[in-house]
């Protein structure tokens, strides 16, 4: 049996405690490559010979070089976000894994481009199998999904929506082509079929040997001109991803519909039955509805498991939508429900493994039924966005897609024949299938070292997530007890946003008894920029942290429950409409001790008094 796995020694460390096996690694990664140029046709005679390297230009040319890495590491110390410390809980940024970054510059030095198999025959290997893990984690059948690494989540939205938007027109293509094939349909149903039945009607149009026309008549031939293929419904959490997607698409921002959202930040499942059916009435279509697993200001969860079922009640009455889920930011959290054997777990035996395994310690109480269902139910959607980059701690750039059915594909696909060797019995052909062209195999690198070493499971990215989200709870229970902080004669009062589904805490303080929410407002603006690089180089900060504003431009009427627990008049809402927080993002796994934790607390309550004091005292 494997030994357990120890999360810190993972990490160089907050004060590059594993710094000795680092630079051990390093220096085997630096010889290793060496060695591979030595020995490539080792009868070759070098081309820079001893005399040569003693010239003074050979000499000064180093020197150069060196001059410019020692300015380059001095301006990287002086301004650089601290992301490896417990002290800096702001964007979602923590330390990377060792792994992770020997596998990026180990690869960085062989510079392989995966646009193309050519130009990176060991890392687009790798791709596919990383697409086919990330696949794996996220619930479906690797050898029937598809996915692979994107530059980020935003890349990896925008391919989701391609593939819905050219999948609702492909009906539509193969009844302008060979209308024998969707005989006794008309357009309503046709702009309905499930994910499923269009599939199934193009594979009838491959043996029919119009798929090439079908693809032209297409929105990828003929455009987005009076194809009426529906609205794109999203929460109202959305990333800013989803706004730029529509336009990119040519799908139009018209067609965007945000849905509300609960206290919670949840999307309100009510309201978006509401919106469904307001739009069914009108026999207006719905091209794809997106859930959210991690919302990038709150950490939401969307209870994805009542979409799913709100698709099939719908989809009994003749309606369809593609249904996207962005987990770019909590998809790795699915590990945490997966046993050693990589089996998505009953509820009870989730809270017996973490227990057993210490991967969260039982009196945290994060995990919630509604939670468990939303992960439970990824594997129903078509498609989802994840990003190793954030909950897989590889470092930047590394998001990924994963598709449901791998056939979705061949309605995107292109080939050039300069780049790509056609073969259907050729899976290597990367470029054909994505929205980038060049991209960085020393980035799909590091996340196949990330997942060698971390298993995406309970043991491995469980243990590490875990422990995220236990200092999480620690610092949202202790804002809840927290007494109001004396300064000037003055109480100023701290509120959590809301319950965590992840490991993000929005949070706010206030003046007790000031009834301006625009006081309110200044005074968390004050407090940001005491605990950020506004207030100067960050690593003279004793806390480092981030911020967003909750406007009713985006979330409508919800942010109001909020300000009226600071005992603010809701008039004060309707004049701003804006309400300013501050936002956690406890990506660090260190909190878990409880003297780190103690610590953290204790920067972070000092670090308020003396913000407050700068600025009311």
């Amino acid at each position: 049996m494997d030994e357990p796995l120890n999360v810190n020694a993972l990490f160089l460390g907050p004060k590059s405690e594993n710094y000795p096996f680092f630079k051990e690694m390093l220096d085997y990664l630096m010889d290793d490559h060496a060695d591979w140029r030595r020995h490539f046709h080792p009868q070759d005679q070098p081309i820079v010979d001893q005399q040569e390297q003693d010239r003074p230009d050979f000499l000064a040319t180093h020197q150069k070089t060196r001059e410019a890495l020692i300015e380059l590491a001095g301006n990287l110390q002086l301004c650089s976000t601290p992301w490896f410390s417990p002290r800096y809980l702001g964007h979602m940024n923590a330390d990377t894994l060792i792994a992770a970054n020997l596998g990026f510059m180990l690869t960085l030095l062989y510079n392989p481009n995966n646009c193309a198999y050519e130009g990176s025959p060991a890392t687009t290997a790798l791709e596919i199998e990383v697409g086919r893990q990330l696949a794996k984690l996220m619930g479906y059948d690797p050898s029937a999904s598809w996915g692979h690494i994107t530059s980020g989540g935003t890349v990896a939205n925008y391919e989701g929506l391609w593939l819905a938007r050219n999948l609702k027109s492909i009906p539509l293509a193969i009844r302008a082509c060979r209308p024998e094939l969707t005989a006794g349909l008309d357009e309503w149903q046709l702009l309905n079929l499930t994910t499923a039945e269009i599939l199934a009607l193009a594979d009838r149009a491959k043996t029919a040997g119009a798929f090439d026309e079908v693809r032209r008549r297409s929105v990828r031939g003929e455009g987005m001109r009076n194809m009426g293929l529906g609205k794109v419904l999203v929460p109202q959490s959305k990333h800013y991803s989803w706004t730029k997607a529509v336009d990119i698409l040519g799908i139009g921002q018209e067609n965007l519909i945000c849905v509300p959202v609960q206290d919670d930040y949840r999307l309100d499942i009510a309201a978006l039955t509401g919106i469904i059916d307001g739009l069914v009435a009108r026999q207006i279509p719905i091209l794809a509805v997106i859930g959210v697993v991690g919302t990038t200001e709150e950490g939401a969860v969307d209870e994805i498991q009542r979409i799913v079922r709100l698709r099939e009640r719908y989809e009994k009455e003749g309606v369809s939508f593609y249904l996207h889920i962005d987990a770019a930011y909590g998809g790795y959290a699915r590990a945490l429900f997966l046993d050693g054997e990589d089996r998505f777990m009953d509820c009870d035996e989730v809270h017996r493994q973490h227990a057993a395994q210490g991967v969260i310690h039982g009196d945290t109480d994060w995990l919630t039924q509604e939670v468990y269902e939303a992960f439970r139910a990824l594997p129903e959607a078509d498609s989802i966005t994840v990003d190793p980059h954030k909950l897989g701690y590889v470092p930047y750039a590394a998001g990924a897609i994963v598709a449901k059915d791998r056939r979705i594909i061949d309605l995107i696909s292109y080939f050039a024949a300069y780049v790509f060797e056609k073969s259907d019995d050729n899976p290597m052909l990367l470029g054909s299938y994505i929205m980038e062209g060049s991209k960085a195999g020393a980035a799909v690198a590091a996340v196949w070292m990330a997942h060698r070493v971390v298993p995406l499971n309970v043991t491995g990215y469980g243990r590490i997530i875990g422990a995220s989200i236990e200092g999480a709870y620690r610092f949202y229970r202790s804002l809840l007890a927290q007494q109001p902080l004396a300064v000037g004669g003055r109480q100023f009062e701290v509120i959590p946003l809301a319950r965590p589904d992840i490991n993000i805490v929005d949070y706010a303080f206030h003046e007790k008894g000031n009834p301006s929410l625009e006081a309110m407002n200044r005074l968390n603006q004050a407090l940001y920029v005491q605990c950020s690089y506004k207030s100067g180089p960050v690593y003279v900060n004793d806390f480092i942290t981030s911020k967003t504003a909750l406007t009713a431009e985006e979330y409508g009427e919800t942010p109001r429950a909020y300000v009226e627990k600071f005992g603010i008049a809701a008039a004060e809402w309707d004049r701003l409409e804006s309400v300013y927080v501050l936002r956690s993002c406890f990506l660090t796994p260190y909190l878990t001790r409880h003297t780190t934790y103690d610590a953290c607390w204790q920067n972070f309550r000092q670090a308020m008094e003396r913000a407050l004091t700068a600025t009311h005292g």
